[in-house]
């Protein structure tokens, strides 16, 4: 064979090397083609559409945010603006909390002038779209409130004049009871969609708040006009409710107490014959511990639930602690 004769067969093999290569190239495509489709229909990106498409609800602070959480359940995405532990009523609004109601289509407040920021942030939010829920709506605030004793400082440090009104309904367990109704009323009239589902975790939420105001009737009947004094004018309503006395709020200084403040609290105690001073969860105040140790009463911790775990349960798990803690001071 000549050398002419072998340079088609050359060719040919090349050829053959590039229809292979096209073949393979044209099944990855199709491969490729196959797997993008399975991912766009899969179970997760089924869920994350859904995730995305469901209504944004913002909440001001802890306890609303578990009233609301426990009726919303998962057919809403829940946020919450101010972090617990945090001071709602000196509270000062972030870029983050603005960028929050701006995307939201509900917010959920207190209502009763606590959430003084509000007002600003929801008008900087531009949000002509957002609905907005007073969770204390149709609820009658106690104006008269406990004589507030002032230490030196305290009227500097400690200026939480509440011109609604006393804004702490969410402690009593009746009260909660109405702020859950609201709550649910105001999501279904925002997300009829959602109605059953927001109804039906409203009743069971109310069911378990029936469940705690009937133990502390049955546990505080027994503690008629118990009195004490509280470094946090929070407990009023819990107070009214079951007939305990909270006589006098001493408010401090958070960094020590002065000669005078101590004279002060000691007067106090004196003046009402109190059986019990109560602080709060957090606050680590060494001369309040002796103080009470002078005055040989217990300085026992109730929680207003304004810093905690962020589970609806936490409620319940709170306030069954408050009332053991006032059966304990109370006897």
């Amino acid at each position: 064979m000549t050398k002419t004769d072998k340079r088609p067969t050359r060719g040919i093999l090349p050829l053959i090397s590039l229809l292979t290569l096209l073949v393979s190239l044209s099944g990855c495509n199709q491969a490729n083609t196959n797997q993008t489709s399975t991912v766009e229909t899969s179970p997760q990106a089924q869920a994350a559409s859904q995730i995305s498409s469901k209504t944004k609800v913002v909440t001001t602070f802890l306890p609303i945010y578990l009233l609301t959480k426990a009726v919303a359940g998962d057919a809403a995405d829940v946020q919450i603006l101010v972090p617990p532990g945090t001071e709602v009523h000196e509270y000062q609004a972030t870029p983050d909390n603005v960028k929050a109601i701006a995307t939201a289509n509900i917010l959920v407040k207190n209502g009763l002038g606590l959430e003084e920021f509000l007002e600003n942030t929801v008008k900087n939010a531009q949000n002509p779209q957002l609905v907005e829920i007073d969770a204390s709506k149709g609820i009658k605030p106690l104006n008269e409130i406990s004589p507030v004793e002032t230490t030196t400082s305290g009227e500097k440090d400690h200026d939480h004049e509440h011109a609604e009104g006393n804004p702490h309904v969410w402690l009593d367990p009746v009260l909660a009871k109405q702020q859950v109704m609201n709550i649910r009323d105001g999501l279904i009239a925002a997300d009829a969609k959602n109605k059953d589902v927001y109804t039906a975790n409203a009743a069971a939420y109310i069911q378990e708040l029936d469940k705690l105001n009937s133990e502390f009737q049955q546990a505080l009947q027994k503690k008629p006009n118990c009195t004490f004094i509280t470094f946090h004018d929070a407990y009023p309503y819990l107070a009214q409710r079951y007939n305990l006395k909270q006589v006098a709020v001493v408010e401090i200084p958070e960094d020590q107490l002065s000669p005078t403040d101590v004279q002060t609290v000691v007067n106090t105690v004196k003046k009402y014959k109190v059986k019990a001073l109560f602080s709060e969860p957090g606050v680590d105040n060494k001369l309040l511990k002796s103080l009470s140790q002078d005055l040989k009463l217990q300085l026992q911790t109730l929680d207003s639930l304004e810093t905690g775990e962020t589970d609806p349960q936490y409620y319940f798990k709170a306030m069954r602690l408050n009332l053991q803690t006032i059966e304990s001071a109370c006897q």
